[in-house]
């Protein structure tokens, strides 16, 4: 009984914010960040890949773009309550990629390739703090593979789509106490995995001054395999979590819809309403293939996490300041899915409002370099009514600092 409660104890909030709204990221290009992420009408560039591959109808030749955006977030938490005691996340920068290439078969066809990291960040907060059973270091990594291709049905319309085959990694560690002894022991989970997804997307551009585009990105099932290390007195390591395990994680799917127009001649005007189907995460569960129930099956650990499907509306704005440079800006409101009872420090999480700001400089006729800033605030979260297998209330704030960079060429 003493190694189930603590094997329930652990896995009950080790995985829980790896799903959080906080580990998707959408920036993937600067020339979209800048304007807020509203691309999906607009999708002129080689990260129409990732935003709609349908767009890959409008550019000609072999287009090549790479990037990465810096990533800095910032996270502090009072309490638990009644306590007023302040605790910070340590600084870290994260620097996911964007790659793409683009390639126009015929004048109806195009194709693409493209890597990026649509999910991770982390979190690392200091050894002895009040949550250190909650979360000391948690950090995911993925890599998203995708294959796209386009179809220009008529001047107008063009549809696409894409193949996705995913790679993800992840650690968490944390202490556990070990009642009803002194002291606690620390616990180390690791493991990696893979899984397979689909695009579908449309782009309708009836002429220079309008467009609307649409795109659904599937689910993506990954299934993770790896270990539990735990370190602590040596008396009681039959009772801790340890040996292979095994879990799933289902990104959610998305549905984006958005419209582009020119009001004048220099200005570009985009709206984007991002739907994320969150509700795919109910409940977390954890195999540990090692450790056996009294009738000898794995071990299981479940757990009810009911996370609600959130949406963005972004809104982007582009002025031709003269033919090399392009001048950009944004606004984006982003609903996070996490109910109040389970907010937790692993990666709090919040609505959030972002401001963008960015442009464009064409260096020669082929080469464009892009930059981005995007500054995000994150609502103050106060938990008051934290679940039972959490218990830790309090008030999060959290805010982050993204720059992107972007060079673009074409053969």
């Amino acid at each position: 009984m003493k190694k189930l409660l603590i094997v329930l104890l652990f896995c009950s909030t080790a995985f829980s914010s790896i799903r959080a709204g906080g580990f998707q990221i959408n920036e993937h290009g600067a020339k979209a960040m800048a304007m807020a992420g509203a691309f999906v009408a607009l999708a002129n560039d080689p990260s129409a890949i990732h935003f709609n591959p349908a767009g890959l109808t409008q550019l000609h030749g072999t287009q090549i773009m790479f990037g990465t955006t810096a990533i800095m977030p910032s996270a502090a938490f009072r309490g638990p309550s009644p306590s007023t005691d302040e605790y910070e996340v340590e600084s870290a920068v994260f620097t996911p990629i964007n790659f793409y290439v683009s390639h126009q078969l015929s004048d109806k066809i195009s194709v693409g390739l493209g890597v990026n990291n649509p999910f991770g960040l982390g979190t690392t907060w200091t050894s002895g703090w009040p949550g250190e059973t909650l979360a000391l270091d948690t950090e995911i990594r993925t890599f998203f593979f995708t294959g796209a291709v386009a179809y220009k049905v008529t001047e107008a319309l063009s549809i696409g789509g894409s193949f996705r085959f995913a790679y993800g990694d992840v650690l968490i560690n944390r202490n556990i106490y070990i009642a009803p002894f002194a002291g606690t022991a620390n616990v180390d989970l690791s493991g990696d995995g893979t899984g397979f997804g689909y695009s579908l997307s449309m782009l309708y551009k009836k002429s220079d001054k309008f467009s609307f585009g649409m795109h659904y990105q599937s689910e993506v099932v990954m299934t993770f395999e790896g270990d539990a290390v735990t370190e602590g007195p040596a008396a009681l390591a039959s009772a801790y979590p340890k040996g292979g395990i095994e879990a799933q994680l289902t990104t959610p799917s998305n549905l984006l819809i958005g419209v582009a127009f020119k009001p004048a001649d220099q200005w570009t005007v985009t709206y984007d309403f991002q739907w994320i189907g969150w509700s795919s995460y109910d409940k977390l569960e954890v195999k540990f293939l090692d450790m056996r129930t009294s009738d000898g099956t794995p071990l299981v650990s479940s757990a009810v996490r009911d996370y609600n499907d959130t949406y963005i509306i972004r809104g982007g704005v582009e002025y031709q300041f003269s033919e090399k440079l392009a001048l950009r800006g944004g606004l984006l409101y982003d609903n996070n899915p996490v109910n109040d009872a389970l907010v937790e420090p692993t990666l709090p999480d919040a609505d959030r409002i972002g401001l963008n700001i960015g442009a464009g400089y064409k260096i020669t006729d082929n080469i464009i370099v892009d930059f981005a800033y995007l500054f995000l605030r994150f609502d103050e979260r106060e938990v008051t009514n934290s679940a039972s297998d959490i218990n830790f209330n309090g008030v999060y704030n959290s805010s982050a600092h993204l720059a992107g960079l972007n060079l673009s060429f074409g053969l």
